[in-house]
């Protein structure tokens, strides 16, 4: 086996036990933790996919920012099982039965997927480099992309407005 190959089910076993840590995680703070560990090994699997820059942007965005924010709100609201109200049964038992639902029709879905025996290229390519993505974004897509500057420009405008307090 090689290092990559090492590597690669490292950070599945990884992603799917911190994922699955989430869900079951009782505390809220703990969950969003192991929510970040679980994107910390996505992406991973980006960069060994030879697209850094989808590796860094789920770090830089979803380990980061979104991550804090949801700690910080998570904080903020102040979420114990004191003042957690008790769930009915029978909800308990819809959910269970949804959850079952969804893993039949997931097993269903997935029964005839064929399964190809290639590898992924590693190392080679050009296609998910900064370079060819930067190009084509400020080459072709450049009026669509200053757009969305304009208008990320007017929500932080707006934000900064409506945040502002009344003097």
């Amino acid at each position: 086996m090689s290092i990559s190959e090492i590597l690669f089910y490292f950070l599945s076993v990884l992603a799917l036990g911190s994922a699955l840590m989430v869900v079951i995680s009782r505390n809220p703070v703990h969950s969003v933790l192991w929510l970040i560990v679980t994107f910390f090994a996505i992406s991973g699997h980006y960069i060994m996919m030879n697209a850094q820059f989808l590796g860094i942007v789920n770090l830089i965005v979803y380990a980061g920012a979104i991550m804090v924010l949801f700690l910080f709100v998570i904080m903020l609201m102040n979420l114990n099982a004191e003042t957690e109200p008790k769930k009915n049964k029978w909800l308990r038992m819809a959910g269970i039965v949804a959850g079952g639902c969804l893993l039949l029709v997931l097993v269903a879905a997935l029964k005839d997927a064929e399964v190809k025996n290639s590898m992924v290229q590693l190392k080679e390519g050009e296609i998910g480099l900064i370079k060819q993505l930067g190009t084509v974004l400020f080459t072709e897509y450049v009026v669509p992309f200053e757009i969305s500057s304009v208008l990320f420009l007017s929500a932080m405008v707006g934000a900064v407005v409506i945040g502002k307090k009344g003097d």
